[in-house]
């Protein structure tokens, strides 16, 4: 993979991005307030809008490629918002949470989204409806996955535990429980279901990122790069197909493994700080990596403009 496109539109670090599910369009939010809009075909910045009242982080696509959902990033309004892009003007608040909202997930196959807080809930809401339709009590909430056909619900609480739900049946509380063999506590800090739903990769604090079998719960694989730096979180994401698996780093290097190995294939460079997110264009051969700026990976046999 060799650079395609650098993006110096942030004047503060990204703290989340999202591919839409048809891969034509990537969102990215950032601490400066910012929300930017590109066009993964052209290479080019469509939009920037700005949510200077609230701040916005964990930007999330709706199935519509115009709508997203975001959390606050202000520290003292802890509500959901659903926005328009094409207008800057949104649509839905959804209250409910009374701390930061550290994990959201759009399902995979319907309106329905879940959001996770520190004040200890995980809430189900549903894009066509304003109040919470279903509630979780879990302490340490830290991240949340849905596998590929939006089924399984997976948390990461405290303990270093996994634990499994049925989203149709969660009231019955969860059907697998799954702990990592870590000799500390860990903050998971984003988890992600490989596209066939057989694996867990579960990015941490430690510089350590784990690939867990999502029946079973044992331990597949692990990847870690050598860190000078303790408490880093950052986003560790799965290729299309599920054969690689990458990661940022705080020197800027993004990381690729084979998934299955755990052999590094290739350190990529073009960042000059710490790279915090990081994901694979669900339909096309790019990935996009984020510091303060945004980068499009292509594969180097490609020329770029």
């Amino acid at each position: 993979m060799a650079i395609g496109a650098v993006f110096k539109d942030n004047t503060n670090k990204i703290n989340s991005l999202d591919f839409h599910q048809d891969g034509e369009l990537l969102v990215t939010a950032a601490d400066d307030e910012s929300v930017h809009l590109y066009d993964t075909n052209t290479g080019v910045l469509k939009k920037t809008l700005y949510s200077k009242k609230y701040g916005v982080n964990l930007i999330r696509f709706t199935h519509n490629q115009a709508e997203v959902i975001c959390a606050s990033n202000n520290g003292w309004d802890e509500s959901i918002r659903y926005l328009a892009l094409q207008n800057n003007k949104y649509i839905s608040y959804f209250k409910g949470h009374r701390d930061r909202v550290v994990s959201l997930i759009m399902s995979p196959v319907d309106e329905t989204f879940v959001s996770g807080s520190l004040d200890e809930t995980v809430r189900v809401w549903d894009l066509r409806a304003s109040g919470c339709q279903g509630l979780l009590r879990r302490k340490g909430i830290t991240s949340l996955a849905f596998d590929p056909k939006g089924i399984v619900l997976a948390a990461a609480v405290e303990s270093n535990q996994v634990i499994l739900f049925d989203l149709q049946s969660y009231e019955k509380g969860p059907f697998a429980a799954f702990s990592l063999g870590h000799s500390r506590k860990l903050n998971l800090h984003t988890m992600k279901f490989s596209s066939d739903g057989r694996y867990l990769l579960i990015s941490t604090d430690d510089s350590i990122i784990y690939l867990i079998d999502a029946f079973t719960g044992s331990t597949v694989q692990t990847y870690q790069w050598y860190s000078s730096q303790s408490g880093t979180c950052r986003e560790a994401s799965f290729s299309p197909d599920g054969q690689y698996v990458l990661s940022g780093s705080e020197t800027g290097e993004i990381h690729i493994w084979q998934t299955l190995t755990g052999k590094e294939v290739a350190v990529l460079q073009g960042h000059t700080s710490d790279v915090g997110v990081v994901q694979w264009n669900p339909k096309t051969v790019m990935m996009a990596s984020g510091c303060s700026s945004l980068v499009f990976w292509i594969p180097s046999n490609i020329d770029s403009d």
